[in-house]
């Protein structure tokens, strides 16, 4: 995704970070305001919340009650978590992962990581010309790119299965 920076100065930029913490943030605010200018639709991002939490209590019968703990249990959370992340969920937060699916995009995060040392080892050895980029060589970078793609399948499925669970599909 590209960046775009500007300058501008000191009392703009405080006058600009007071108005953007009552609107989700700086990014969020400045996304708003480019699409807008282009006149393209606005993105999902819900603003970041602000303020301190308050209490909701919601009461329930016992066999919905039954049903939440299972909902939740099911996914690695407490009824309060999941609640909040269904609610979360429908006023345009990012999806909320369970713990379960945390660890297992950490676990494909640390993989990919490992790959991208591995093949950064290869390139600084081959532009040093320690090793020449002969037939074995362009294996290695092939299999290497395989597995990245394998992961970025795993970590597609994962975050997929999180937001379609939240959006009740």
């Amino acid at each position: 995704m590209p960046t775009l920076t500007l300058r501008v100065s000191d009392e703009l930029a405080l006058q600009f970070a007071a108005l953007a913490a009552t609107e989700g943030g700086k990014s969020a605010l400045i996304r708003r305001l480019l699409e807008t200018a282009v006149g393209a639709p606005e993105s999902k991002r819900a603003p970041v919340a602000v303020g301190a939490p308050q209490k909701v209590t919601v009461r329930f019968r016992e066999s919905e009650l039954g049903q939440l703990g299972e909902l939740a249990a099911a996914r690695g959370m407490t009824r309060t978590q999941w609640i909040t992340s269904l609610v979360r969920s429908r006023l345009g937060a990012p999806a909320q992962q369970s713990e379960g699916e945390r660890e297992a995009l950490r676990a494909i995060a640390r993989e990919l990581n490992r790959i991208g040392g591995n093949i950064n080892q290869i390139a600084r050895a081959a532009h040093r010309a320690e090793i020449g980029l002969d037939p074995e060589s362009w294996k290695v970078i092939g299999e290497a790119r395989d597995q990245i793609a394998a992961l970025q399948g795993e970590l597609k499925e994962v975050v997929d299965r999180t937001s379609t669970y939240w959006e009740g599909r």
